[in-house]
């Protein structure tokens, strides 16, 4: 029998086919709307007589990208990175207009100080800071001997710079606009979409150890991700920024009860390891009715309300069901087991409810103005890195300044404005060395191509339209290679090369000794910014960095354990999310150090997850003051040991825990706190988790997993 290849090749091969020409078209596109807002930019600005219009066209170049909000994004960013650079410059030359020596080192330290302040931030408000250093540095250096001409520098820089935000922004937003929203709204549905069917394919059991912890890495991307693109889409989509409440609240449930189901499996295994089987089955039993209302076909997350009444159902068979599983269990340890279980899958279920109805909310076709619930995505930033940043950045404008200054050279200032421009861009990359690398090999591709369009092309064509034939093939091929990951950086660096060594003006100036000086300025400023980042490394994917995060990340069991209560979990879960993400972009995947991170993340979110529960329920219970006290000591001393873990610490936590629990289990009044203070004890005591270094051997391996 014959079979019809087609039938089978062809139907694969079509979408392949399609996927490849959509994404082609979409890179045409980039490049089409790219070229039309530069060009458009550049007529305007010579059509108002400006006097720099290759600085409004670069600014085209630097905001440019495929998604609509992405652009206006950037460019809010750069209008108030613009204005305060412009009255940073003010105050600067107001202050040293006869002192050039102070002159270049407030300068320096403002653009210092730029830079650290945009390595505190992943998305775009960092570019408001590295716009606030360079755009002092560009109005105020080449007034260094002319300080009364400061006012009209800074008025053509912010009127360059704001034209062609305008420009941009208007050809993203009109010409056949790439919307952000429809990449939240599919990124929030898969988000969705993946969680619930996550959660309902592991009610049959336990999961293992690697499949939670590659579950926890999306997690903690999905939430990133999420809170990424929302602070992009506001800026283009009205809607987008009337749910932009409701998309806060519907990630950090998301979070919340992704701690919480982590919780509940890591108690399941480690019963099961201990030989509590009995335990587990009963809280896996009880876990079933979950796994029946989620089982319902959700297409990318869509008809979520769906849910929300299967829910309800399930935890009304749950209360049922839950009276019935205790009684079979025999003897007080299990019976613990399962109350401890029972608690945290509760709570687990409130808060998958609770998720499913903010995103229920969010697919609701009637806007819903105000939100129930307030809530903030905060961010887990290392002071002590932004503060190396700022040494870096104001070092090399120093450096750059003194050589200026003794050697009188006349394009002095150019090197230093090309090397706060990359100074700044690049404090915040992974590998800067590498980045100003690439970027220093396209920036010097881009300026050769210039030289051969304004020399041998330009010099043979007359007026705007012809000028637009000689230059758009250039800047074309750098703009393709920008669209292309692998070579991105390359791709930048030729077109930023090409568009500030073109330095259109009305009318051109054809002059090779001057273009030539320029080069050589440019390629020094820019190979200056690249050898600071040898001689001052960055903290960035450094050891030294990942253990001061790792030390953050378990800093926050001690938030957990003493920080006021209001709004501590949505801190403790966005910070710790956070965290995670930059440690997990800073180290290879699968390595040592990945793992290693990965197992105190996971032991960071149960115990701080934990120990906020009992906090919250210790307030609302009264009980004798000595078993407060056994309480508050425990907690203390979870805090103390994960702050400085050592083998000492671990016993006295131990021991502290296990005392408090002792003590609750003779007061009715503290029972809602056992459940709480045994899930503690339990994750103390789990030979696979980060902590079990710390564990002394003989006194672990004779200790029980219960309280006596």
């Amino acid at each position: 029998m014959s079979v019809d290849a087609t039938a089978i090749v062809s139907p694969p091969t079509r979408t392949v086919v399609v996927d490849t020409l959509r994404d082609e078209a979409g890179v045409w596109l980039f490049v089409f709307k790219t070229l039309l807002a530069f060009y458009l930019t550049g007529w305007l600005a010579m059509r108002f007589s400006l006097a720099q219009p290759s600085t409004a066209m670069l600014t085209v170049i630097i905001v440019a990208n495929r998604q609509s909000g992405m652009v206006l994004a950037k460019s809010f960013y750069r209008a108030i990175g613009t204005l305060a650079g412009a009255v940073a410059a003010f105050v600067i030359v107001g202050l040293f207009p006869q002192q050039r020596e102070l002159f270049l080192l407030a300068l320096s330290l403002w653009i210092g100080l730029c830079a650290g302040g945009a390595t505190l931030y992943r998305n775009f408000k960092s570019y408001a800071f590295v716009l606030g250093g360079y755009t002092a540095a560009i109005i105020a250096v080449p007034v260094i001997n002319h300080p009364p001409a400061v006012f009209d520098s800074a008025v053509a820089r912010i009127s360059e710079v704001l034209l062609a935000l305008m420009v941009s922004g208007a050809v993203n937003d009109v010409v056949l606009p790439s919307r952000m929203r429809d990449v939240l709204r599919r990124t929030a549905r898969a988000q969705f979409a993946h969680f619930i069917g996550f959660v309902q394919g592991s009610t049959g059991g336990t999961i293992p150890r690697d499949a939670m912890e590659n579950a926890h890495l999306r997690f903690v991307r999905d939430a990133v991700t999420l809170e990424d693109l929302r602070s992009s889409v506001i800026f283009e989509d009205a809607e987008a920024r009337a749910r932009s409440g409701h998309l806060k609240l519907f990630n950090q449930r998301f979070m919340a009860a992704s701690t919480s189901f982590q919780s509940l499996h890591h108690l399941i295994n480690r019963l099961q390891r201990n030989g509590q089987t009995a335990s587990a089955k009963a809280i896996i039993e009880l876990y079933a009715p979950i796994g029946a209302a989620l089982d319902t076909p959700i297409e990318a997350g869509a008809a979520a309300a769906i849910l929300l009444p299967r829910l309800v159902a399930a935890r009304k068979t749950m209360a049922a069901r839950a009276p019935l599983l205790r009684h079979s269990l025999i003897g007080p340890n299990a019976v613990r087991d399962f109350d401890t279980g029972a608690s945290l899958l509760l709570r687990f279920v409130e808060e998958l409810h609770d998720y499913v109805e903010s995103a229920a909310s969010l697919q609701a076709p009637r806007l819903v103005l105000r939100t129930p619930e307030r809530v903030n995505f905060e961010r887990g930033n290392d002071f002590a890195s932004a503060g190396l940043a700022v040494f870096r950045t104001t070092l090399t404008m120093l450096v750059l300044g003194m050589f200026w200054i003794d050697s009188a050279w006349p394009m002095g200032g150019s090197a230093m404005l090309i090397a706060t421009i990359f100074a700044g861009l690049f404090a915040t990359a992974a590998d800067p060395v590498r980045a100003t690398r690439s970027i220093l090999a396209g920036y010097a591709t881009g300026m050769t191509a210039g030289f051969l369009c304004v020399f041998f092309v330009l010099t043979r064509m007359d007026g705007y339209g012809l000028l637009v034939a000689g230059t758009a093939p250039f800047l074309m091929v750098g703009l393709m290679l920008l669209m292309r990951p692998s070579v991105a950086s390359y791709g930048l660096g030729g077109c930023m090369g090409f568009a500030y060594i073109l330095a259109v003006k009305n009318p051109m100036v054809f002059d090779p000794s001057s273009f030539l000086n320029d080069v050589i300025a440019q390629l020094i400023g820019l190979s200056a910014a690249a050898i600071a980042f040898i001689v001052v490394p960055p903290a960035i994917g450094s050891h030294w960095l990942r253990r001061r995060q790792l030390e953050r990340l378990r800093r926050q069991v001690t938030l957990a354990a003493e920080a006021p209560l209001a709004g501590l979990r949505q801190r403790f879960e966005s910070v710790n999310h956070d965290l995670f993400s930059q440690i997990v972009a800073q180290t290879a995947p699968g390595s040592a150090d990945s793992r290693a991170l990965i197992a105190w993340a996971l032991a960071v979110h149960e115990t701080g997850g934990a120990l906020i529960a009992l906090r919250q329920d210790r307030l609302t219970h009264r009980m004798p003051e000595e078993v407060d006290r056994c309480i508050a000591v425990a907690i203390d001393a979870l805090a103390r040991f994960y702050e400085r873990p050592d083998s000492a610490g671990y016993a006295r936590t131990r021991d502290a825990v296990a005392n408090a629990i002792d003590r609750a289990s003779a007061e009715p009044s503290a029972r809602p706190l056992l459940d709480h203070l045994h899930l503690i004890r339990l994750a103390l005591l789990d030979g696979e988790s980060a902590i079990a270094d710390y564990m002394s051997p003989t006194p672990a391996a004779q200790e029980s997993t219960h309280a006596s």
